[in-house]
């Protein structure tokens, strides 16, 4: 097993810097994860006293200062494989999906991707928003990325697509529908707007209508990952 220089290092960092479709993966679970569902590693960094799994790629044994400048976190798991992310073929949902309308927080997104994949949400549609290959968004979504569809694309894109197609929209919002007393007839797609701003104009000219959380007063909003994941586990349990 070949040492890992300081020169393949620098090459590595100029890729990630570049290349929005490669992942640098240093978690245990996620790596697990995106080998499960099919991906194959590209290259693996390991430090010498790394013995959690073999990697069917080209591996290297790194110091541990090195593999830190690969990675986001301050405690890496002595461990960072590189990953090509593809994004799935876009295809009409047959059940209930979520689509993320110019969120900009990864965590929130990440935290959202999870629920959806947790609630049985079929797909994901990141519009205008954060990308679906930021680290911090892979480790929110702790490897639920690679277990349910993603789309990312432009707001007008998917408000094309979604006339097209005949899509049932509602989005959330605090003027809305109980959501406790929402019953859907049939497959819909929950928006969850901004953290800031909220739905989209766009967006809410081709949704049906409208549903929120009844709260407490007091309570302003909740955070768009909490309510998102709520309104999500509310809408698939009918």
């Amino acid at each position: 097993m070949q040492k890992a220089s300081k020169t393949l290092v620098k090459n590595l960092k100029k890729q990630k810097r570049e290349n929005d479709f490669l992942l640098f993966l240093d978690n245990y679970k996620i790596i697990k994860d995106a080998i499960n569902s099919g991906i194959k590693p590209k290259l693996a960094l390991i430090t010498k006293d790394f013995n959690q799994m073999a990697f069917d790629c080209e591996t290297f044994v790194a110091d541990e200062s090195l593999l830190k400048e690969l990675t986001d976190v301050k405690t890496p798991q002595n461990v960072c494989v590189i990953v090509e992310y593809t994004q799935d073929v876009l295809k009409t949902p047959k059940n209930h999906f979520l689509v993320l309308d110019g969120l900009q927080d990864p965590g929130n997104v990440g935290t959202l991707i999870r629920s959806a994949l947790a609630s049985g949400m079929e797909r994901v549609f990141i519009l205008s928003g954060v990308k679906p290959t930021n680290s911090k968004l892979v480790r929110s979504s702790a490897g639920a990325i690679f277990q349910i569809p993603i789309h990312a694309m432009e707001r007008e894109d998917f408000c094309n697509f979604a006339l097209k197609e005949k899509l049932n929209l509602i989005y959330a919002d605090m003027q809305g529908k109980d959501i406790f007393s929402y019953s859907a007839k049939k497959p819909v797609g929950i928006v969850v707007g901004n953290e800031g701003n909220g739905v989209s104009k766009q967006l809410r000219n081709i949704c049906e209508e409208s549903v929120a959380i009844p709260m407490h007063s007091g309570i302003e909003s909740l955070n768009a990952g909490v309510s998102g994941s709520i309104i999500m586990f509310e809408l698939t349990k009918k």
